[in-house]
């Protein structure tokens, strides 16, 4: 088995924390894991959201294991989760499983174009605030018999499919980010490592059909085609 030795303990206590969120949505949640030099990605797919969540990993030296230089495996978060060790920031690369659909289709490594328009940090949090107050008036405002999954559903995703003012970023994908940690505000005067706070900003970019909600803590990637989905409704955390 493989050890992935991670920069230090808050790199390990974050990636901690990103695989229980996940899981908090999918018990059985499976995530792919790319490692190649001192960089670990970490893909996974909150099924509420319907999009994919990278969370971008420092390591404390480069992937190796025999003469394997590079990692690509799509694992168990749950297994993968008990494996990290936050004190010694380590964690223990779980058996291989089957992945599902999503993992064979991640977004492109390369050709992101920054995209305009993208409001700042604290409208991106109000924004999602706003939906989510509105999702829950007008199902509680639901007579009793017409409160179905399917009238949930289209409510829901006719407010999560909203553009984010003055882009084409569905609102879901900034209540997914939110949601995953990736929002909240950086720590101290400047980001993330002591990065300036221009740095800690959110950024949107595009590349082909993707698009992807960029910040210090992880991204939010969503396809701008085939954007309605079901099962946006219910999920109001």
């Amino acid at each position: 088995m493989s050890v992935l030795h991670l920069a230090d303990e808050g790199e390990a206590a974050d990636l901690a924390g990103f695989l229980s969120r996940l899981l908090h949505y999918d018990r059985a949640a499976a995530v792919r894991l790319q490692a190649a030099g001192t960089a670990l990605a970490v893909f996974g797919r909150p099924p509420s959201f319907e999009v994919l969540a990278v969370r971008a990993v420092r390591l404390a030296k480069p992937y190796e294991h025999g003469l394997e230089a590079s990692l690509d495996v799509t694992v168990s978060a749950g297994d993968l989760l008990e494996s990290v060790d936050e004190k010694a920031a380590t964690a223990a690369v779980p058996a291989a499983v089957t992945g599902p659909p999503w993992a064979g289709v991640l977004p492109p490594r390369g050709g992101w174009r920054p995209e305009p328009g993208l409001p700042a940090p604290d409208v991106l949090r109000a924004t999602v605030a706003e939906a989510v107050a509105e999702f829950r008036t007008r199902t509680d405002a639901l007579p009793e018999e017409q409160r179905t999954r399917a009238e949930l559903d289209g409510i829901g995703r006719e407010i999560w499919s909203r553009p984010v003012a003055g882009t084409a970023l569905p609102v879901r994908v900034v209540h997914a980010a939110q949601t995953l940690g990736f929002l909240r505000p950086a720590g101290g005067v400047g980001g993330p490592g002591g990065a300036p706070p221009e740095a800690a900003r959110p950024g949107l970019f595009s590349s082909g059909s993707w698009l992807r909600l960029r910040t210090p803590y992880g991204s939010v990637a969503v396809r701008r085609t085939g954007l309605g989905v079901g099962g946006l409704g219910v999920s109001v955390r």
